[in-house]
């Protein structure tokens, strides 16, 4: 049985997480006025009108609106897909996105990236001919509770988020410290304890792992720190050197005895491993992001 963390099953709202959009900007026409030149015209001051918004992260929101279709796209997917979640957790899962969405970007713009209007159309252009025309794109985004403007202002700030992904997950090294080892689990303590006296009498731990496991022997391959889910498991395992064995070990899964067979401090990472050491490495970041930020929840 190989420990594994298991992997986080994400929903993406977006089609794509690198998108951008085109320039949307309109241009307003001024009203003609009805009296002749000769007269003067008294003009009010400009009334400002403020959006609503459904969350501020360091002063920087995302509009009511745009939750509110984000809700929409969450429960059009959750239909499809025929999973359930209640209001509360779809309330929190579209804020959660958003903030870390938000935080993301803030870093790469800090950073210095900008997404610029050339950027933006040029995807935009991709978009339309990867799908087959601007009318395609189009229907898309009514059936995706899009509006022009709403969906380039999102694609925008996800392609900031993307680079700031992007640039989290290559400062995560390609190597580290990895054991090799193999490990004999049981359910029952009572038979892990008759494994260990065996191992304690002489028998080969390999034996007693293969007449456990046929295929692998209880092999776990390499792994660094952070791989295993049983914490309790790790923390005995980073201790032992090759050649050595580990006590009977408890666990939420049960009982472990975990033999090493190599250990090497700069031993190349697995896809597999590299993959969850870059999520742990972006889970740990925006955590420390968002302590370090004012969030603000206003929806009701």
């Amino acid at each position: 049985m190989k420990i594994r963390a298991p992997i986080t099953f994400t929903l993406v709202i977006l089609i794509l997480l690198t998108g951008c959009t085109k320039n949307g900007q309109q241009t307003q026409t001024p009203a003609q006025s009805t009296q002749s030149p000769e007269t003067p015209v008294e003009t009010a001051a400009p009334t400002a009108t403020s959006v609503p918004m459904a969350l501020l992260v360091n002063n920087e929101g995302i509009p009511m609106f745009e939750y509110e279709a984000e809700m929409l796209r969450l429960q059009d997917a959750l239909a499809e897909l025929g999973l359930e979640m209640t209001p509360e957790e779809q309330k929190s899962r579209i804020l959660d996105s958003f903030t870390d969405e938000l935080l993301l970007a803030q870093s790469a713009a800090a950073a210095g990236h900008t997404v610029s209007d050339a950027d933006v159309q040029a995807r935009i252009d991709q978009l339309i001919a990867d799908m087959g025309g601007l009318d395609k794109l189009t229907d898309w985004q009514i059936a995706n509770h899009y509006t022009d403007e709403s969906f380039r202002a999102a694609l925008k700030r996800q392609m900031a988020a993307a680079w700031q992904r992007d640039t989290l997950a290559s400062a995560v090294p390609e190597t580290a410290e990895q054991i090799h080892a193999r490990q004999l689990f049981f359910k029952n303590e009572a038979n892990a304890v008759i494994a260990l006296k065996q191992l304690e009498d002489g028998v080969d731990f390999a034996t007693l792992a293969y007449q456990q496991d046929a295929t692998l022997g209880g092999d776990l391959g390499w792994f660094p720190r952070g791989m295993l889910t049983q914490p309790e498991v790790e923390e005995v395992v980073f201790t032992l050197q090759a050649g050595e064995r580990s006590g009977i070990i408890a666990s939420s899964l049960g009982f472990h005895i975990v033999y090493v067979i190599e250990r090497d401090p700069d031993h190349l990472l697995s896809t597999e491993a590299r993959l969850m050491l870059q999520k742990a490495a972006l889970a740990e970041w925006l955590t420390a992001a968002r302590a370090g930020s004012t969030i603000e929840i206003l929806v009701p």
